[in-house]
This record gives C-alpha cells, structure tokens and sequence, in this order.
C-alpha cells in the first residue's frame, strides 16, 4: 500500500485549520500543523520532508508568501506548496514567490481532492 500523502497545513486560524484537516482526512492524509511561516520554515530547517504544503497568506510572525520564499531559496522544488487566502491580492505574491498553486478561501472539496490526487500520481510516478 502507497504511503500516506505528508501535508504541512500552515494556518493560524483553528476554525480553518479544523475544517481543512477534516477534508485533508478523507483522503487519509497524514498531517502536521504549522501556526504561522516561521514554523513552517523551521520544519523544513529540520530536515522535515512533505508531499504538499496549505499555507495561509496572512499569519503572525511570518506571512505565508515570505514563508514560500524562503523554502524555495533553500532549493526545497520537489514539495507543492498551494497558497490559500480569503483575499484575492495574495494569488499574485504566492505565484511570484515560488508557489504552485493559489486557492481562494474557503477551499472547496472538490479541489483539494484533485490536488491530493495530483500529488498521489506524482508519487507513483517516481517510486522505482
């Protein structure tokens, strides 16, 4: 059996963080919490690897899209990191930083489901 996809969700709001869990465990996911960018970016500083990154835009300490910027400047290429923000302006500061994707907020089901299949085929794809 394949192993679970590794997600990071970076988001200091509880409410959003519970309600995306909640659809990231459908999908049987293991996931990690992050409470702002500066957790996120320790994680990856400790050598922590993850198949897919949800990070919020506007979070304390560090924001998300200084976040993705410093992972992608640590060459970190292989993780999808998928932007999320409830305000529209972010789509543009998570795609110039490095991000692959932006979703507006609150995300759909339906589109996290394509993205976690999208990265169970990446995973496939590269498993010898």
């Amino acid at each position: 059996m394949a192993s679970p996809v590794k997600v990071l969700l970076v988001e200091d709001s509880r409410v959003d963080a519970l309600v995306l869990s909640t659809m990231l465990r459908k999908f049987h996911c293991e996931i990690t919490m992050a409470n702002n960018g500066k957790e996120f970016v320790d994680m990856f500083l400790e050598g922590r690897k993850f198949d897919i990154v949800l990070c919020d835009n506007d979070m304390p300490i560090m924001s998300g899209p200084k976040a993705v910027e410093k992972i992608r400047a640590m060459g970190e290429s292989d993780v999808k990191i998928v932007g999320l923000s409830a305000n529209d302006n972010a789509q543009e500061e998570f795609m110039r930083v490095g991000a692959d994707v932006f979703v507006p907020k609150p995300m759909k089901l339906d589109v996290l489901e394509a993205m976690i299949q999208e990265v169970i085929n990446k995973k496939k794809n590269t498993m010898v």
